[in-house]
């Protein structure tokens, strides 16, 4: 069985962009449009990988994470920032929150691809 992925992302197309490498790679995909609509589904549903944007509304990829965080069935669950932001203290806070690794938009395909088979090696 294929692997589960959540993608939050605020952007339509880049959501399709995420969605269209990934499933490719042969992942199964679902989408959320911001934080609070990934934290309802990764709630109901349990995925293997997160991939959140960090910037969003409603609310946003940290607060996401932290919420996630909390719960015990989340607890191993990686997740992976994808966002424009490249700030260390932004890094720091990020893994602080439970984040397990981060992307620099604009990505690569490819690239993303092998950090979902990574993690998901684990």
């Amino acid at each position: 069985m294929s692997a589960s992925i959540l993608t939050v992302d605020d952007s339509a197309s880049l959501r399709m962009a995420i969605r269209i490498a990934l499933t490719g790679a042969g992942y199964a995909v679902t989408e959320a449009s911001d934080g609070a609509e990934g934290l309802a589904k990764a709630t109901a549903t349990r995925f293997d990988l997160i991939v959140t944007d960090l910037n969003m509304p409603n609310m946003d990829g940290l607060s996401m994470i932290r919420a996630l965080r909390q719960q015990p069935a989340q607890a191993g669950v990686p997740i992976i920032f994808l966002t424009t932001e490249s700030d260390d203290a932004m890094k720091a806070q990020a893994k602080a929150a439970g984040a397990t690794g981060w992307l620099v938009k604009p990505f690569q395909p490819e690239q993303l691809i092998r950090v979902a088979q990574k993690v998901l090696a684990r």
